[in-house]
């Protein structure tokens, strides 16, 4: 970690993703076997959990902080503003009424964010696939 006066600590991110590996082969390289793909796809699967869940717990802290539900009723709020449905029980403080608008618009963009880390790794090898055959047509 790099200090500097003005801006403070400089973070070096990909220490935090060290041994994370989520790239893809390049055009030039084979298409992966299934067994390879299939590793793929479940450590991005893995990736999209991990989001979900974190915006879960999010979702329940908040919940308890703001209203003060139960735990349980926390995670029936969160899961269900997670899931699309809306909210279950009726919100008295204003505090807990701007989180929740908040987290639903939030949640949202997590679900958007998981779909497209699930479908990433089939497009990219569908496309993959495709330029191959382009490849060895011309």
């Amino acid at each position: 970690m790099v200090y500097h006066a003005r801006q403070g600590p400089e973070i070096d991110w990909s220490l935090l993703l060290k041994g994370v590996r989520m790239r893809f082969e390049h055009r030039s390289q084979p298409l992966l076997s299934r067994a390879e793909f299939m590793r793929r796809i479940v450590r991005y699967a893995g990736f999209a959990f991990a989001v979900v869940a974190g915006a879960l717990v999010v979702g329940v802290l908040g919940y308890r902080g703001f209203e003060g539900l139960s735990w349980t009723d926390s995670l029936l709020n969160a899961a269900m503003i997670l899931g699309g449905m809306g909210p279950v029980n009726i919100l008295e403080h204003q505090g807990a009424k701007i989180f929740a608008s908040i987290y639903a618009l939030l949640s949202g963009f997590v679900f958007l964010v998981a779909v497209g880390v699930l479908l990433a790794p089939v497009i990219h090898r569908f496309f993959h696939h495709f330029h191959l055959e382009a490849g060895e047509s011309s």
